[in-house]
C-alpha cells in the first residue's frame, strides 16, 4: 500500500503550537486544530506516521462529542468557514481539522480505569495501589475493576505524564474542581465504554481533558481514541495478559521487540507495520461508528 501521510502542516503567517500529533492554529477568536499522522510511544516521536491516522482521530472524536452529549469545543469541522492563508492545503486538512472554541485549560490529565493494565498495573504490583487508590488483593493484568476509578496525572509538555493523587490534584486546582473533573470524567467513560461495548470494543481505560469557558466546564483535545484509550476486541479478552488490542499498543509491541533501548531517537517503523497499524486504527473507527471510513 501507498499512501501519503501528513507529518506536519503549514499555514503561514498563522502562530501555531505543535504536540507529539498535533498542529494547533491561533485563528484569534478561535483555534484551528489539526490532527497529523504522527505517532508517538514510550515518550517519543516516531520518525514514521501512520498515513490517514489524524482523520481516524478526528473522526472519532467528532463522532464521541455528539453521542456523549456534553459540552465540548468543538464548533464546525467546515473548513470551509474560514479563510485559509494557504488555499493550497485544504486537502491536507479535510477530514483531520477541527475549529474549535478557545479556553482555559485545565492542567491535569483526567483518567479514567476500568481495567488494570499500563501504568496502573506496574504501580499495583507494588502496592496494591493504583494513585493512592487501594485495591482488592489477587487482581492480574487487565483484570475488570467493579467499579472505574480516577487517576489524575500531571500535564507534562515533553516527557511522560505523571501519576498523582487525587489529594495532590486538590492541591493544583482546588477541591470543588476536582471534584467535578472526577465526576465528569468518570460518567463520560462509563456512558462510552457501555456503548462501545455493544460494539464489541473494551474501552479498558481513558484520559480526557478538559478547559474553562466563562468558568464553564467543557470537554476539549480528543475523545475515547485508539491514542488516548485502550481498546481490546470484546471477543478475544482474557485478563492475565496483555490483550491485543486496536491502538498504539500494536506499535509499542513491535517497538520492544526490536530492542530498542527507549532513550535513543527511535528506529523508522517498517511498512507492514504502518499498514497493519494503519488498518487497525480505522477498524476500530468503523466497528465503533457503523461507518466506512472515508478516506480508503
Amino acid at each position: 500500500m501507498v499512501k501519503e501521510a501528513v507529518s506536519q502542516t503549514s499555514l503561514p503567517g498563522l502562530p501555531v503550537r505543535r504536540g507529539k500529533v498535533r498542529d494547533i492554529y491561533d485563528l484569534g477568536d478561535r483555534l484551528l486544530m489539526v490532527s497529523t499522522d504522527r505517532i508517538s510511544a514510550f515518550d517519543w516521536v516516531l520518525p514514521t506516521p501512520i498515513p490517514d491516522k489524524g482523520r481516524v482521530l478526528t473522526q472519532i472524536s467528532a463522532f464521541w462529542f455528539d453521542h456523549l452529549k456534553t459540552d465540548h469545543h468543538l464548533l464546525t469541522m467546515d473548513l470551509g468557514e474560514i479563510v485559509l492563508p494557504d488555499e493550497a492545503a485544504r486537502p491536507s486538512l479535510a477530514g483531520r481539522s477541527m475549529i474549535v472554541r478557545k479556553c482555559q485549560v485545565v492542567p491535569i490529565e483526567c483518567v479514567v480505569r476500568g481495567y488494570l493494565d499500563g501504568s496502573g498495573w506496574k504501580e499495583y504490583q507494588q502496592n496494591g495501589q493504583v494513585c493512592g487508590i487501594p485495591l482488592p488483593a489477587g487482581l492480574k493484568q487487565c483484570s475488570q475493576l467493579d467499579q472505574p476509578i480516577f487517576t489524575p496525572a500531571t500535564k507534562e509538555e515533553t516527557g511522560h505524564d505523571i501519576n498523582i493523587s487525587f489529594e495532590r490534584m486538590v492541591e493544583i486546582v482546588g477541591v470543588e474542581l476536582a471534584e467535578e473533573l472526577r465526576r465528569r470524567s468518570i460518567d463520560i467513560y462509563q456512558r462510552g465504554a457501555e456503548y462501545a461495548r455493544t460494539k464489541g470494543i473494551l474501552i479498558a481505560d481513558t484520559k480526557f481533558e478538559w478547559g474553562l469557558v466563562e468558568g464553564q466546564l467543557i470537554l476539549i483535545d480528543e475523545v475515547l481514541t485508539p491514542d488516548s484509550s485502550r481498546f481490546w476486541p470484546a471477543d478475544q479478552y482474557e485478563p492475565g495478559h496483555g490483550q491485543p488490542s486496536f491502538d498504539k499498543q500494536f506499535v509499542r509491541d513491535h517497538l520492544t521487540a526490536t530492542g530498542w533501548d527507549k532513550n535513543s531517537p527511535p528506529p523508522e517503523l517498517p511498512p507492514e507495520i504502518v499498514d497493519r497499524t494503519r488498518e487497525k486504527y480505522i477498524e476500530a473507527y468503523e466497528q465503533l461508528t457503523g461507518l466506512a471510513f472515508a478516506w480508503k
